[in-house]
């Protein structure tokens, strides 16, 4: 059983709250569940769910492992964009879960995936059929999903060449003076967070992203992103490495936040090119933001105005 430490960076917020903020895929039952089970303690002394942290106050996580899990299929009205024999491009909302984990068995899309075909390839194995690269929970937008081994193998030979195209957009916090650029700084596990990633020489991969302005606000910027490498968290990471973070962001963004009308941050995945395994031509899907991305549009150029 491995133990993970954090350092709570707030004071007056539930410890269910705030752990269930900074791990993804953790629902706020299972960290009771754990809690109850004796697996977190603060400073070295077992607490309660509603114990409510202070600054720097030292949280022991020590989850159990996990069991298999069997996921099932629910039905759900998914937005596929693209559908064949081999493959199928689904657009994510924000706030869904790719693939269930413990503490979230239903509810993803993989749950959805398998009620809407019974053909997922099994290279990931039973918990992420079919997944061939995800995307967080809080970003919206489009995922690729292989039927069958060998368009599996395909796509992700293709990722590894980085011959796909994957486009998003962005609003970040501050005003980019350049029209276009490129971010190219190695990306590790952070030795202060061992649930995010940073900027750093050490154990790090190479994480390249390129993007350009679409339009400027008082303290605010929309961009157009392509990524040239995928890391975990690799545009939330190097925005604000460079010191743009995006809006909305829970674990990277600044704690000092405006209220803009978007649950997580707002980072859409909104194209998505690569060959197909089979015919050998090229397939380019497009998904426009969702409603809350736009929202947020929308009150910048009040501001602007």
């Amino acid at each position: 059983m491995e133990t993970i430490i954090y350092k709570a960076d707030v004071s007056g917020v539930r410890i269910d709250k705030w752990l269930t903020g900074q791990i993804d895929s953790w629902s706020r039952s299972y960290v009771q569940q754990l809690i109850g089970n004796g697996h977190i303690r603060v400073n070295e002394q077992e607490i309660k769910s509603n114990y409510k942290l202070q600054s720097g106050d030292e949280i022991a996580v020590s989850e159990p492992e996990a069991e298999e899990l069997d996921a099932e299929a629910e039905e759900m009205n998914l937005d596929i964009r693209y559908e064949d024999e081999d493959l199928l491009v689904v657009n994510k909302p924000r706030g869904m879960v790719v693939h269930p984990a413990p503490g979230h068995v239903s509810g993803t899309l993989v749950n959805g995936l398998m009620a809407h075909c019974t053909d997922l390839s099994g290279i990931n194995g039973v918990m992420r059929p079919g997944i061939v690269h995800r995307i967080d929970k809080d970003t919206s937008g489009l995922l690729v999903v292989a039927k069958n081994d060998s368009a599996h193998e395909s796509l992700v030979e293709q990722m590894k060449a980085k011959t796909t195209k994957r486009r998003y957009e962005a609003i970040v916090v501050g005003e980019i003076n350049h029209d276009k650029g490129t971010i190219d700084a190695p990306i590790g596990r952070d030795p202060e967070d061992r649930q995010k990633m940073t900027v750093t020489e050490k154990n790090a991969r190479n994480a390249v992203t390129h993007f350009q302005v679409i339009d400027r606000f008082p303290n605010y910027t929309h961009v157009m992103l392509e990524l040239e490498t995928g890391r975990t968290h690799q545009i939330r990471v190097h925005f604000k490495y460079i010191g743009y973070p995006i809006v909305g962001d829970p674990k990277y963004g600044p704690r000092k936040r405006h209220v803009f009308p978007i649950e997580g941050q707002a980072l859409h995945a909104g194209m998505l090119g690569f060959i197909h395994p089979r015919s050998g031509e090229e397939l380019i899907v497009e998904a426009k933001p969702p409603e809350d991305f736009n929202a947020c549009l929308e009150e910048l150029h009040r501001m602007k105005h």
